[in-house]
């Protein structure tokens, strides 16, 4: 066996990372396990709102990842039945209850490097993959895929929507969504020339989206829901979604610019991912910490991304939990701590993933009434809910 760890966090993403880094500020050391080899980057890019640039001011890298990316200007939703626009509202200079607002699509690779930059080496053990968890009195005991155990006297579960550790607290697998999404990104070494505008296509059942990083790069995103008559094919190759997804958006409204942005991207090697959440109910009432073991992040509240809150409430617990915990930990009342943390994350978590499927829902729909309401009613409502839930400051660490 290993020696006993203070604190072991399970999952190198952003959850897992900024809370050790939170909890690193605060002079508490952790031991971070990632299942892959390398840190994964997957999904290209995050947009991050109001509320995930105070938790990443909170943990000091605020200014290190906006020198990379262009603050947006405006938000745009767009019919993709009518072609018209449906809601417009600007994003500079927006005061909320907690300050001005700030948005930006960060890169995915850049946001996890800077922030395992941070933390002190060996922070990080790699191909470290978790097969099962066991008590021993008041540790856990994780056996890994290669033999070895760790013991650990906190665990904290940040090992995304299939979480080991959710299990062993006796969380409900999260429900599907009926939803699948793809994502790309493209560079234009000489610029790209769009508008520093996060863009949106609603109805004819998909959802579509594309923001610049910078002024040389794209991130775009493509949800959809798949035929009444099953599954559509479409995920075997990237050629095979690419054209999917071109397919689709030539038989609606979308500028033709957008589909060549689409044409010239690059895209995951999973193509294509179901969309996922957690039952609000079991936010509010399931196991999410008991004694010396928590989740974070996905592993907590995996949501659909019609909010564009997954990200930044994956730092909104990094920094309240590495607040009570370490706290919890200098006092030696750790059951106490991640209470704390519990107690805080519940309502909030559950009210954003409800209000995201409810969004979304409304957002994607191809039913003339919904769309009639969508496009005439409700888009300038929908659009403002994306600056209110992020109206929120964590706080300091």
């Amino acid at each position: 066996m290993d020696a006993v760890q203070d604190i072991v966090i399970v999952g190198a993403g952003l959850a897992g990372l900024a809370t050790a880094l939170g909890l690193h500020r605060k002079g508490v050391k952790s031991l971070v396990l990632e299942s892959s080899p390398t840190m994964r980057t997957s999904g290209f890019a995050f947009t991050t709102w109001s509320n995930a640039w105070r938790a990443l001011d909170a943990l000091g890298v605020g200014d290190k990842v906006r020198d990379h990316h262009v603050l947006l200007e405006s938000f745009s939703v767009m019919s993709a039945t009518s072609g018209d626009i449906s809601a417009k509202m600007g994003l500079v200079g927006v005061q909320g209850k907690m300050g001005m607002h700030e948005v930006r699509s960060v890169r995915r690779d850049f946001l996890l490097k800077t922030l395992a930059i941070e933390l002190p080496k060996d922070t990080i053990k790699y191909s470290s993959k978790i097969v099962s968890i066991e008590e021993d009195g008041n540790l856990k005991l994780l056996h890994l895929t290669d033999g070895s155990i760790i013991r650990a006297k906190v665990l904290i579960g940040s090992d995304g929507i299939n979480s080991v550790v959710a299990k062993y607290l006796g969380l409900k697998k999260p429900s599907s969504s009926g939803r699948y999404a793809t994502r790309g990104f493209v560079e234009y070494p000489n610029g790209h020339g769009f508008k520093r505008e996060f863009f949106q296509i609603n109805g004819a059942g998909l959802r579509c989206g594309f923001i610049p990083c910078s002024g040389k790069n794209m991130y775009w995103f493509f949800t959809w829901m798949p035929s009444k008559h099953g599954k559509q094919k479409v995920d075997e190759s990237i050629d095979m979604m690419r054209e999917f997804v071109i397919k689709s958006l030539t038989t609606s409204k979308v500028p033709q610019e957008m589909i060549e942005v689409i044409k010239r991207s690059e895209m995951s090697e999973v193509v294509s991912s179901p969309l996922s959440y957690r039952s609000p109910i079991s936010l509010v009432f399931g196991n999410i910490t008991k004694r010396n073991i928590c989740v974070i992040g996905d592993a907590l509240h995996p949501m659909t991304p019609d909010l564009g809150q997954g990200a930044c409430f994956a730092l909104e617990d990094s920094i309240i939990l590495s607040r009570y915990l370490s706290d919890a930990v200098h006092q030696g009342k750790i059951e106490v701590g991640l209470e704390k943390f519990a107690r805080s994350r519940r309502w909030r978590c559950a009210n954003v993933v409800a209000t995201g499927y409810i969004v979304g829902f409304l957002q994607q729909s191809s039913n003339w009434f919904v769309s009639f309401l969508r496009d005439k009613v409700l888009a300038g409502t929908m659009a403002r809910a994306l600056l209110k839930v992020s109206d929120y400051d964590c706080t300091k660490i």
